[in-house]
Order: structure tokens, then sequence, then C-alpha cells
């Protein structure tokens, strides 16, 4: 990356970085919520839809980051969803259904590293930057659908309900299992068999338990460090 090209990042973040969470967050909700389900009914278009989306999710994140490594993680991220696509055209399972997986779990790592600096970082505390932590909540249970694909990928039967088959309505189904887990709402039609797959279950409804204190306490803090400096 040239000089030009990092300061040039640096401008567009100093001034975007606020707006960005907020517009990750519309982003990342309308994919999880909105797009999938549609893709899973069979909606002409949403597939193409979800993927515009994701090349703007991706962008968004180069500006917010700055940081060379996220976004080299960010790019390969997004040339294996590519692949994925590609593979998926040739009729190529499971392997375009592993190289998915594995882009949603990069790309959801990446918004949290990203993410989680921009939420936590000291100054005072805005409406973005709460929309930023409702956003680092929403690439959790990103992260941990892909966990989910590959686990089922890798030890058929793992989730009793829940198979990994290329349809349409894959991603709307580890989104149902990653979110209602995560809410502790539960998906009661699927579930964990394997002791790896309870495993990855507990963690994350551990996860969807002490996020909202541990949120609110590190918000406070950062509320009162800012007015006490003010």
């Amino acid at each position: 990356m040239t000089k030009s090209t990092r300061k040039t990042l640096a401008t567009w973040r100093d001034r975007w970085s606020d707006p960005l969470l907020t517009v990750l967050t519309v982003l990342l909700f309308l994919i999880i919520f909105v797009i999938a389900p549609l893709r899973g009914d069979g909606l002409p278009g949403a597939q193409d839809i979800g993927l515009a989306i994701s090349v703007i999710i991706i962008g968004a994140i180069v500006v917010l980051s700055g940081d060379v490594i996220a976004i080299g993680v960010i790019v390969v991220a997004f040339g294996m969803t590519i692949v994925a696509a590609v593979l998926r055209l040739h009729g190529l399972f499971p392997l375009d259904v592993y190289v998915q997986a594995s882009a949603w779990l990069v790309i959801g790592i990446a918004l949290i590293w990203v993410v989680s600096k921009a939420v936590f970082a000291a100054g005072r505390i805005t409406y973005h930057r709460v929309m930023g932590a409702i956003l680092l909540y929403l690439s959790i249970g990103w992260t941990f659908a892909g966990l989910f694909t590959l686990m089922a990928l890798i030890v058929p039967g793992a989730f009793s309900g829940f198979t990994v088959t290329d349809r349409p309505a894959l991603a709307a189904d580890v989104f149902y299992l990653s979110f209602g887990t995560l809410t502790t709402a539960g998906a009661g039609d699927i579930t964990p068999v394997h002791p790896m797959a309870r495993s990855l279950v507990n963690i994350l409804t551990m996860i969807g338990q002490l996020y909202p204190a541990t949120l609110l306490a590190r918000l406070v803090t950062l509320e009162i460090e800012d007015e006490s400096r003010g």
C-alpha cells in the first residue's frame, strides 16, 4: 500500500469511521435477516443482491480499519466468496460450502477485530458507537455460523435437524441456529449431538449471556473517562 493510499484511507477513516459503524450494522442485518431468508425462499436475484451488499461491507471495513493485515484478510475472504460461487456453479459440493463457510469465518473474525477497536476506543460514546456494539454482536453470530457449518461438514450428524447440503436455504438455516443460540432463544428443531458441537453451542450461549453486561460496563467506563478529561 502506497503512502498516498494510506493517507487517503486515514482521511476517510477520520471522517467516516463512526457513520460507517451504523452503515455496516444495517447492511449486515439485511444480509442475515432479510437476504438469506429470501434466498432460501427462492427469490430471484437475492444472491446477487447479497453479493453486492457484501462488496459494500468489505469496502467499508477497508476504510474503517486502516490496518494492512485486516485489509489483506478481507481481500482474501472476498476472493474465497468468489471462488465458492464459481465452485457452486460447477456443482463441486462439498468443496464450495467448505470455502464459503471459511469465508464467513474469516469475514466474521475481521469484523470483530476492526469493530471492537472502533467501539471500545477512548472517546465520547456516540449513537454510531452504540450501533457498532450491535454490529459486534451480529459479527459474533456471523462468525459462529461459519463455525457451525464447518462443524457439520467435518462431522456429519453433529447436529440433529441440521445437515449441510448445497441448497439456497443453507445460510438462513445456519444463521437461525447461530442467533437462536446467541440470544438464548434457542433453535428447538436443531440440537447439537456431537461433543464438539455442544461445546461450540455452550461457548456461544455464554457469550450471549455475558456480552450485554460486559458491553454496558465498558461503555459506561468510557463515557466517565471522556467526561473526566473534558
